[in-house]
């Protein structure tokens, strides 16, 4: 008689069953007619043995015992057994003769046997979570790869040396999870081709959610809502999204993927079960990864420099993209893929609103304070870290400016000493926005420079300044997001400046010179000239002592331009109208700097400080 409960069974058609004799260890071989009635028998009474062996209800030694633990070749057996039963039910069936008794005693089996089939699924699941975990299930180079493993091996056609080997090919770890998957495998595709798959995947659902959650957890992965986002201290903030780029790399690597290559190799036999099973375990916590960037994105007070967090953000889920798009493929599971999207439009405008924060914060900067010496000036240095460090996102800089319209020019602000160098040729976006941000910054500068009481320590100032931009864009990413021709025209706007320079600075100690040097002159006239550039030199000097240069190119090639203009000029004037003076006392009395005083003292120039420009006076030199 059948048991209480008895479920009837919804078949496929089957292929023509195989031929063949019947015993314990080989499938049922048959003509596609039919069987006869003694091999009908004779099948059930097979399965019945192995399964009544199995029966946790009538077996002690069943109820404490893993038939695939203790025997994998008696699993194996017991698999096809009930295989052949299902087959036997299927052509019984399909016969109209569903009240035979062979047919319900088939249908009671197989109760039995998928009971026994369900305890052994759940063992395995459970027993095997460290083998089974998504880690180490990931480690397969490809989902299809795995459908080459142990699997493939017929446990009794194989001689026992064929496994040994096939063994050996691989880890301990690897073998573990293999010989795991591929018992999972089995069992499914039997309880699934029997009618029981709402069964098996009850328990897979169960196990494998907790084990995705668990580690969702571990990842530190919680919903968090805005207002409470807002309300943290940024360091809390930035610690959170620190944690959420680990957990964004592991699970993507491992937490996913590997729950998807164990899904689909268990329920491969059927497409609509492998979909419902990943989407189940895995949609909370995929939506829950995926929903924090847009969360943070809309965080109302923000600075600028929260930029580089949002886009290392946009960085992860676009670079795991691809594999976003395949892991969460199923329609079932979409949402994962919306939530991603929406994360990567919500940090794209978030971006460039704090890009639009760091120009207005660039262009309201109101500080008067005068760097010493024309050097680097803070805002300089300031926004030029950034712009290096922004340069390193060039690529996803360059998605999120592509399709950003170019703000009008009408919104530069005023400038003097700073003229913009013209470029008609279009540039990209990304290009475009960066040369933007420099412009604004320069002609900010320009303002500032109006702050030196010396004009000449004012383009001193601008061409120190820009030649520290320049520096810094050959030694970054900037290089390669702006053209050569922007860059060769603002170098040629250094040595301008640097000329303006030696012009303010240099140029009344050249006036004190006579226009021709070698010419004739009376003692009285020579007399004067050399009080009168002893004087402008020795004020120049002064002047410019505290000045400083701190790119030693820039350095040198204002000392040598200075060295080649003067020094020059007045060691004509020196060897010609020295002796014009007097004797050698007269000389010493008129002349208060030798030619190579002056080089000395031009050598001396840019190298120091305010606090460390004390030195000797060129009035105390010979």
């Amino acid at each position: 008689m059948p048991r209480k409960g008895m479920r009837s069974l919804c078949f496929s058609p089957e292929t023509p069953l195989f031929q063949g004799s019947m015993s314990p260890s080989s499938s049922i071989t048959s003509p596609a007619s039919g069987f006869s009635e003694s091999m009908i028998e004779q099948i059930i009474d097979t399965a019945a043995i192995i399964v009544a062996k199995w029966d946790g209800e009538t077996s002690s030694y069943a109820k404490v015992t893993s038939m695939f633990y203790e025997s994998k070749r008696e699993a194996m057996h017991f698999i096809r057994s009930v295989n052949d039963l299902r087959k036997i039910m299927h052509f019984l069936v399909s016969g109209q003769d569903s009240g035979s008794k062979n047919l319900i005693r088939a249908q009671s089996l197989m109760q039995i046997a998928m009971k026994r089939l369900q305890k052994e699924f759940y063992q395995i699941l459970s027993m095997n979570r460290a083998h089974l975990d998504p880690e180490s299930v990931s480690t397969r180079s490809s989902r299809t790869s795995t459908q080459s493993s142990l699997s493939d091996y017929d446990y009794d056609a194989s001689p026992d040396h064929e496994i040994g080997a096939a063994k050996e090919s691989i880890s301990e770890v690897e073998e573990v999870s293999f010989m795991a998957m591929s018992d999972l495998k089995s069992i499914a595709d039997c309880m699934i081709g029997s009618g029981y798959a709402k069964e098996c995947v009850q328990i897979y659902n169960m196990i494998r959610k907790s084990i995705i959650n668990e580690g969702i957890y571990k990842l530190g992965i919680e919903k968090v809502s805005s207002s409470k986002i807002n309300k943290m201290e940024w360091d809390v903030l930035n610690l959170k999204i620190k944690d959420w780029l680990e957990a964004m790399k592991i699970s993507m690597r491992t937490l996913f993927t590997g729950e998807r290559i164990l899904c689909d190799f268990i329920f491969s036999s059927s497409d609509s079960i492998r979909e419902s099973c990943f989407s189940e375990i895995t949609k909370e916590g995929a939506v829950l990864l995926f929903e924090f960037p847009e969360v943070v994105a809309k965080v109302k007070k923000s600075s600028p420099e929260r930029i580089f967090r949002l886009l290392g953000m946009y960085t992860a889920i676009s670079d795991n993209w691809p594999e976003i798009e395949t892991i969460f493929s199923f329609e079932s599971i979409s949402a994962v893929r919306s939530q991603a999207l929406n994360s990567i439009a919500r940090l794209n405008e978030s971006v460039r609103l704090l890009l639009l924060d760091f120009e207005s914060m660039i262009q309201k900067d109101s500080s008067k304070t005068i760097v010493p010496g024309g050097g680097i000036h803070p805002l300089t240095i300031y926004s030029m870290n950034y712009l290096t460090a922004l340069a390193d996102y060039g690529n996803i800089l360059t998605d999120i400016i592509s399709d950003w319209p170019p703000p009008a020019k009408s919104s530069l602000p005023e400038f003097s000493f700073y003229s913009p160098v013209s470029n008609e040729s279009p540039a990209a976006p990304i290009s475009d926005r960066i040369s933007r941000l420099i412009l604004i910054l320069l002609c900010k500068l320009d303002s500032k420079a109006k702050y030196y009481k010396d004009i000449a320590i004012s383009y001193l100032f601008l061409a120190n300044n820009l030649q520290y931009i320049i520096s810094r864009i050959h030694k970054s990413n900037l290089h390669s997001l702006l053209s050569k021709d922007w860059i060769t025209k603002h170098e040629v706007k250094v040595n301008r400046l640097a000329t303006s320079y030696e012009r303010f600075a240099w140029g009344n100690v050249l006036a004190s010179l006579p226009t021709n040097p070698t010419a004739p002159m009376k003692p009285a006239e020579a007399k004067e000239c050399f009080r009168k550039f002893s004087i402008s030199f020795e004020d120049a000097y002064w002047k410019q002592i505290s000045c400083v240069v701190p790119n030693s190119m820039l350095r040198d090639q204002i000392k040598v331009s200075i060295g080649r203009k003067l020094v020059a000029v007045y060691q004509n004037f020196f060897d010609s109208h020295k002796s014009t003076i007097g004797d050698e006392k007269s000389i010493t009395l008129f002349v208060r700097f030798y030619p190579e005083d002056v080089g000395n003292y031009l050598s001396d120039l840019f190298i120091r400080t305010l606090t460390s420009s004390g030195g000797s006076s060129p009035s105390s030199s010979s």
